[in-house]
């Protein structure tokens, strides 16, 4: 038995526990800069810890573009990672971008700001997908074994987006916003020590497994550079155009764009590979049901992730958040929902085999109803505390908190049967290409979510969440009325 597979961190390998703790440091780090970026955005030039005073429309559309692309670029990097780097490599190298790009925005420097979104974009494409793979090579038997590997390893997720938003929040809010970013960094670089010193439980997993020469591999190389720079350069062309007003766009205005041509391009490669893509009749449904659960999807996200904007902002001004003298920082919020995801993951694992054992498990697009629906709720109850919250005289904090633990009840109905469903609907052939589809749907819901939230200019908190909590409402309830048809289409899928 190799290293890599001998039992010695929780009954799992102890390269697991490698993993593990890269992950927990990189959500730290990814989940604390988050808790501060709408906040410094927004918050006025003028004060004792300066911001950068821009209107909430502009900063919420950065937030969004800044969270699309975060999601968007684990589709390159997990290609970079099977064909050129490995996932180990890709790990490492993308650990050290994340971390220059918190260091980079912790300078103050208004370049430097944006400079380190894009390292944090780049690096999180590159870490992201690819820990989650080598976590699944430490059990190549598969099995029940492999499924408890990776709830150890999501437990990790959690510590980190737990820990992250209260210590960052502390030095950013209470100190200096670029502290909170440095420390965001500085986590990162421990993640990244115990991954080196931990290396070697990991055995061959991870490494790169190509059918290619090193000549070969060397030219693909030179070319994935060459294609790279290209596109740097376009963006970069790009952007100075808009800072020069040769190009009279605005953020939000980008950032609509984007999402209409994101929408536009997956309905024809849908239809593309429903007319032309060779499937039977039975893959060309199920296809069309993966299409449905995209959208829904996206229709999650797009309400949940407001939880890093528009929440995060009601947080700030219309919540009362003094205790005892003591004024909580606005971020110590977004852990509540890691805090639940902890508490309550165990427990609707247990209720779901319960259900399962006497046959009564809600089926998938069920599921996705009920997410949509406990999404829903959360809105209308902090709707209910915004009516009547004022600078003044703000809404308690339970609002908030009773709003998150509908939230992770709409998130433990919905995500983790997500990711499972599109492996068993997709064809064979097609499998990766739907997960990246999977990925796209995520990258869209977080990109509506800070347009979303960039609302605020022009509409009451409570005006904007009730109109979010109507609209993700109706889909669940639709959702919920069709659900026997798409159970029907996906045939014996379970």
């Amino acid at each position: 038995m190799s290293t890599a597979q001998e039992p010695q961190f929780f009954g799992h390998p102890r390269g697991l526990s490698v993993l593990f703790f890269t992950e927990m440091w990189e959500r730290f780090s990814y989940y604390g800069m988050r808790a501060l970026l709408i906040l410094f955005m927004t918050a006025a030039t003028t004060t004792q810890n300066p911001g950068m005073g821009l209107d909430v429309g502009t900063a919420a559309a950065i937030y969004g573009l800044y969270t699309f692309f975060v999601y968007l670029l684990a589709l390159p990097g997990g290609w970079i990672a099977d064909n050129l780097w490995g996932q180990r490599k890709a790990v490492w190298v993308g650990g050290w971008v994340i971390a220059a790009g918190h260091f980079t925005m912790a300078t103050g420097l208004d370049a430097g700001f944006y400079g380190g979104l894009i390292l944090i974009v780049i690096g999180t494409g590159l870490l992201k997908p690819n820990v989650s793979t080598v976590v699944g090579e430490l059990y190549p038997d598969g099995g029940a074994r492999r499924d408890a590997g990776f709830s150890v390893f999501y437990m990790g997720i959690n510590l980190g987006a737990l820990f992250g938003p209260l210590l960052t929040s502390f030095l950013g809010e209470g100190y200096h916003w670029h502290w909170g970013f440095g420390l965001a960094g500085i986590g990162m670089v421990f993640g990244l020590i115990q991954y080196r010193m931990g290396e070697k439980h990991l055995g061959d997993c991870g490494k790169l497994k190509s059918t290619l020469s090193s000549d070969e591999l060397a030219s693909l190389n030179r070319k994935f550079m060459l294609a790279t720079g290209l596109v740097v350069a376009a963006i970069v062309a790009f952007v100075s155009m808009v800072s020069m007003g040769i190009l009279n766009v605005t953020l939000v205005q980008i950032a609509q764009t984007l999402g209409g041509s994101i929408l536009l391009i997956v309905a024809l490669f849908f239809v593309y590979l429903i007319g032309w893509g060779g499937h039977t009749a039975t893959e060309n449904k199920r296809l069309l049901v993966i299409l449905w659960l995209f959208v829904l999807i996206a229709i999650f996200w797009s309400g949940f992730e407001q939880a890093g904007s528009s929440l995060n902002l009601f947080a700030q001004n219309l919540t009362d958040r003094s205790f005892f003298g003591w004024l909580m920082p606005a971020g110590f919020l977004q852990s509540v929902n890691s805090t639940f995801i902890i508490i309550f993951a165990p427990v609707f694992g247990m209720i779901w085999v319960w259900l399962a054992e006497r046959n009564s498990n809600p089926s998938i697009p069920v599921k996705f109803g009920l997410g949509l629906l406990g999404l829903s709720a959360g809105f209308f109850v902090i709707s209910w505390g915004a009516a009547n919250a004022t600078p003044e005289a703000g809404a308690s904090v339970a609002w908030l908190i009773v709003m998150y633990f509908l939230h992770t009840v709409g998130e433990l109905a919905i995500s983790p049967v997500g990711l499972s469903s599109i492996t068993k609907l997709a064809p064979v052939s097609r499998v990766g290409q739907m997960m990246g589809i999977w990925f796209v749907g995520t990258a869209l819901g977080n990109l509506v979510a800070g347009l979303v939230a960039g609302q605020l200019d022009d509409l009451a908190p409570s005006a904007l969440f009730r109109t979010v909590a109507m609209l993700v409402g109706a889909a669940g309830i639709i959702a919920l009325l069709v659900s026997p048809g798409v159970k029907k289409i996906m045939g014996e899928v379970d």
